[in-house]
């Protein structure tokens, strides 16, 4: 006779750490699945000097004491130590961070692997069908996923027999590929500045700056600087034709990019994520992003045969580092 282990539920803090902003919340998970997920806290990472400093905020506005398990997303290579982030100062030193943070359990996952986890975890009605054939996400094999916030996340999620299981990967730092003249001209404006390219400096919230810059410059119009937050704002409200011509062109590239990427990882089906990705939703849909996903020359049918979504989950990065914990410590 066998036994089934009686499994039970764990509480543990979740942690989303980007650039700009640090999310927490309260979750539930058992039997290696996430079950429950509270609502988010988002604090400024500029706000505070460090992790810790926003960790004791964050229990600060707790009713009651956290719980002695967490799980981190960061938005770093987590395999260094110490843990330095892409685009903020903060550090984090994985060897002594438990004990500082008063948890005996804890797990560290890049945030574009958390974000795997959840693809693999979530709902169907978490995701909106971009292109490719409307079905489901497949049940086997690679799913690429990809996108932009302040940075542009890269990992990919296999799904076989024995399970599902994710890899992080610094695929936003690959070399930016020009299609057309616009695009070379860009690059060559980019390469000025920066020598080498790579997408992540076009296919990120503050690639839509060098993206209008160009715009501007190869129609003989002047540009005024400004932060990139102003020019996403003024582009998808329509109070800016360049900021928005400049976003029909940052679609055109994120379709390049999220095509090179499911050919490069042999991926059967493409997850777009990310904030920003959630935000110009309707732009996408209407944008030549499937165009171009697609115009992989004699791969072209391959591609087209992909499902592409969109995770509309509200908070990915939350719930699928739970999920990471939830399946270490299942």
């Amino acid at each position: 006779m066998h036994f089934m282990p009686d499994v039970q539920p764990m509480n543990l803090v979740t942690v989303d750490i980007g650039g700009t902003h640090a999310r927490f919340a309260l979750a539930t998970v058992e039997a290696g699945r996430v079950t429950q997920l509270g609502d988010a806290t988002t604090l400024k990472t500029a706000d505070h000097p460090s992790f810790l400093s926003a960790w004791a905020a964050f229990a600060a506005t707790c009713q009651a004491p956290l719980p002695r398990a967490a799980a981190l997303a960061v938005a770093a290579t987590v395999k260094a130590d110490p843990i330095r982030f892409t685009n903020n100062p903060w550090t984090l030193e994985p060897a002594r961070l438990a004990d500082q943070m008063g948890v005996d359990a804890l797990t560290i996952v890049n945030d574009f692997e958390a974000v795997a986890h959840a693809v693999a975890q979530v709902e169907p009605e978490h995701f909106l069908h971009l292109t490719g054939p409307d079905v489901p996400l497949p049940a086997s094999g690679t799913i690429s996923v990809l996108g932009p916030g302040t940075g542009v996340g890269v990992a990919h999620l296999w799904r076989g027999p024995q399970g599902a299981h994710v890899q992080a990967t610094e695929g936003g730092h690959l070399d930016f590929a020009p299609l057309d003249a616009f695009e070379d001209a860009l690059l060559a404006r980019l390469r000025a500045r920066h020598g080498r390219v790579s997408t992540e400096r076009i296919v990120s919230g503050p690639g839509l700056i060098p993206i209008a810059e160009t715009l501007a410059a190869m129609a003989g119009q002047s540009f005024t600087p400004t932060e990139d937050a102003a020019l996403w704002q003024a582009g998808l409200s329509g109070a800016d034709a360049l900021a928005a011509q400049a976003i029909d062109r940052f679609c055109l590239t994120l379709g390049s990019v999220a095509g090179d990427i499911a050919l490069a990882q042999g991926g059967a089906g493409v997850v777009i994520a990310g904030g920003l990705g959630y935000r110009i939703r309707d732009v996408l849909l209407r944008s030549g992003f499937a165009e171009r996903f697609c115009a992989k020359g004699r791969f072209s049918a391959v591609l087209a045969g992909l499902p592409v979504k969109l995770i509309i989950h509200p908070q990915p990065g939350l719930f699928g580092a739970a999920a990471a914990f939830a399946l270490e410590h299942s």
